[in-house]
């Protein structure tokens, strides 16, 4: 490290406890920009703090002067909002909080604020500053207590004369702490949530007296008429008391799971759990001393997450993480109907794709025919938009299938299984379900495609004979070939169509849950007016009937449209994207060759087009379900080392049982029978 003694040399004489406040601010970012240096290292960082140290004790004038300016500083800053409220955001609002983020990144800030979280965030800018206040060891610590401890004032120094400010600002933020949580524990959206015999018996009533009572017995151990055990016995029912409060706002997620997930519930139960965790921090500081090293270990921790507050990067990944926890749930419970586990359930599939297929080849023909009318790109798109979505809904109310849908919702259903990865047993139920899922994919794709391309086919061939025209013309059949050719932009259209698959999952879990959160189903059943028009046993009918199938009358709906609309939309917008599905593609294949007829078979292009087949319905199939589980393990906090456990055990299966992928065996393991 070089020689930095004559900058530090005049930091030191720099320092006035006379100066304004804007000045003493000035003067301790300078400090801690020194501290910090240049080289990005812990570790230099902390031999410039023991320089620092030396420097002052070996000069009394300075260090006389120090302390005056650092005693100076604590009674114009609050350290106690510091150490209670920083990194908790005052509300769940992604706009605010992101304009707020920005001003932090572009605007600049001023040393002129009485806010010890503002200028601790002024302070402490760099991402070196955690790892260094983390690395400072005990004697160094000892040193920085010596030279920096003050004397307590307010109504805890009267009780306990010996009483440091560091010592006073920590009981205050547990205070302070503790408030908030009890504060959020009787609020009514969380209060009616909770899962506790009666209201009285709340553990956020008793959560006050507990830490009077361990603030009591610490003061009094400090004041030398209390005993240490007096103070762990305190502590132990204070913490006990915490983690009642922690598990009863944990059972509000039991209501949220049953009754529809609100987003700014979530949020404020992460933060309740959050301030939680930092009481028990600032406990360790409190109980932990004199060696001071959870109370550097709590600064670290306060560096850490001014980190976070400016990083954009996390707020997005908080904010789709509530998005996530309120939309994968509901699709989780409306996608475990797709998955398939036994062989009986997998012909069913077969035959369910096979009623799907049928339908589409009478979709297929309906498109065409909206593309006949010559209308403006809008309004084909639009009209296109109603073809799908009311073929997509014919399908769910016959409860047929249609391949590729099912992997955006059936992804949060086993999601939900990897709660905890370090389980062996539970990530082997996961391989299990993947397993499931591809096979019915399977089923699901095979009976859509051998029913679609013979039934547009054969529609075809009837409207030929009818009519005397086939359902395209010739030159149509050949714009369908060119557009389905292995080697043009067909797979990626596929994987755009994926997106889109992944999009309608997430309006049908957010619009299941909003349904459910609000109650609707309920509303319809028991509304007077409502019950009036329709009578009770109509409107318990058709609130049941709502309750049961509004999640797949959304997605069907908005994918309809998207398919109709999005295509049209992004060619007005230069970009040309189209929509590639495996069952659609599959139906204008068969449409195609009944327009040319038997000649077809010798044209290469028929032969490139079906060669694109399993590879459209490969790409929707993955690029859904890997959406939708990338955001399903974004609800679940699936750290990556689950993810690295998730991947290592699928791909063993794979490697050795390849064919349960694909069939059910005889010795499946995932099959449920021999």
């Amino acid at each position: 490290m070089q020689d930095t003694t004559p900058e530090l040399g005049a930091l030191l004489d720099a320092v006035n406890p006379d100066a304004d406040l804007v000045h003493r601010h000035l003067w301790l970012i300078a400090l801690f920009n020194w501290i910090r240096g240049s080289e990005n290292s812990a570790e230099a960082a902390v031999a410039r703090v023991d320089a620092l140290l030396d420097a002052v004790d070996a000069n009394l004038h300075v260090q006389i002067r120090l302390q005056v300016w650092w005693r100076t500083l604590l009674d114009t800053v609050d350290g106690t909002t510091l150490l209670s409220d920083y990194g908790f955001a005052t509300r769940n609002a992604f706009i605010s909080e992101l304009v707020e983020r920005l001003h932090y990144k572009l605007l600049p800030t001023t040393p002129q604020t009485n806010d010890a979280s503002e200028l601790f965030a002024l302070v402490m800018p760099a991402s070196l500053d955690a790892p260094w206040l983390a690395a400072l060891p005990e004697p160094t610590l000892r040193r920085l207590s010596v030279l920096l401890s003050t004397p307590a004032t307010g109504p805890n120094a009267r009780v306990c004369p010996t009483l440091t400010h560091w010592q006073n600002t920590l009981l205050e933020a547990i205070n302070f702490c503790t408030s908030q949580i009890r504060s959020a524990g009787f609020s009514p959206e969380i209060r009616i949530r909770m899962s506790v015999p009666t209201h009285s018996d709340s553990p956020f009533h008793a959560l006050g007296a507990s830490v009077d009572a361990l603030r009591d017995a610490w003061l009094a151990r400090q004041n030398g008429t209390g005993s240490h055990e007096q103070v762990e016995d305190a502590n132990k029912r204070f913490c006990q008391q915490l983690e009642a409060c922690r598990a009863a706002a944990a059972s509000a997620y039991t209501h949220l799971d049953a009754h529809g997930i609100s987003v700014d519930l979530v949020f404020r139960l992460r933060q309740l759990r959050e301030r939680v965790l930092r009481v028990r921090v600032l406990l360790d500081c409190l109980l932990g001393e004199p060696t001071h090293i959870h109370s550097a270990q709590l600064l670290s921790q306060l560096a850490s997450v001014g980190q976070y507050q400016r990083s954009l990067r996390a707020l997005l990944a908080n904010s789709t993480s509530l998005l996530a926890a309120k939309v994968t749930e509901r699709s989780a419970e409306t996608g475990e109907h797709y998955i398939t586990r036994t062989r009986d359930e997998y012909h069913a599939m077969l035959r369910s794709a096979a009623g799907g297929g049928a339908v589409t080849a009478i979709t297929t023909f309906l498109k065409f025919a909206v593309m006949a009318l010559g209308m403006s790109a809008f309004w084909f798109g639009f009209w296109a938009g109603v073809v799908y979505a009311a073929s997509f809904v014919l399908i769910q109310l016959l409860h047929y299938t249609l391949a590729t849908k099912q992997p955006a919702t059936t992804a949060p259903a086993m999601a939900a299984k990897l709660r905890d990865t370090s389980d062996v047993a539970a990530v082997e139920d996961f391989v299990d379900e993947v397993t499931h899922l591809v096979r019915s994919q399977v089923a699901a794709v095979l009976g859509n495609v051998a029913v679609v391309f013979p039934a547009a086919l054969l529609l075809s061939l009837v409207l030929s004979l009818l009519t005397g025209q086939p359902m395209i013309d010739a030159k149509t059949a050949a714009y369908v070939f060119e557009s389905l050719d292995l080697v043009g932009p067909s797979l990626l259209f596929a994987a755009f169509t994926g997106v889109l698959l992944f999009s309608s999952s997430i309006v049908a879990g957010w619009v299941e849950n909003w349904f459910v959160l609000h109650r609707l189903d309920s509303a319809l059943r028991y509304n007077p007016r409502i019950t009036q028009q329709l009578g009770v046993e109509r409107a318990a009918r058709w609130a049941q009937f709502l309750r049961k199938n509004i999640s797949g009358f959304s997605s069907n709906i908005s994918l309809g449209f998207m398919m109709g609309l999005l295509p049209s939309i992004f060619a007005f917008l230069g970009l040309g994207l189209e929509v590639r599905h495996v069952t659609l593609s599959s139906g204008q294949l068969g449409a195609a060759c009944a327009s040319l007829g038997w000649e077809v078979v010798r044209s290469p292009a028929l032969w490139w087009a079906l060669a694109s087949v399993p590879f459209i319905g490969l790409l929707n199939l993955v690029v859904s379900f890997y959406l939708a589980f990338r955001v399903a393990l974004r609800a679940h906090a699936v750290s990556p080392l689950g993810r690295v456990r998730i991947r290592r055990a699928l791909w063993q299966r794979l490697s050795h049982s390849p064919r349960q992928f694909v069939w059910p065996t005889h010795q499946d393991p995932a099959d449920g029978r021999v």
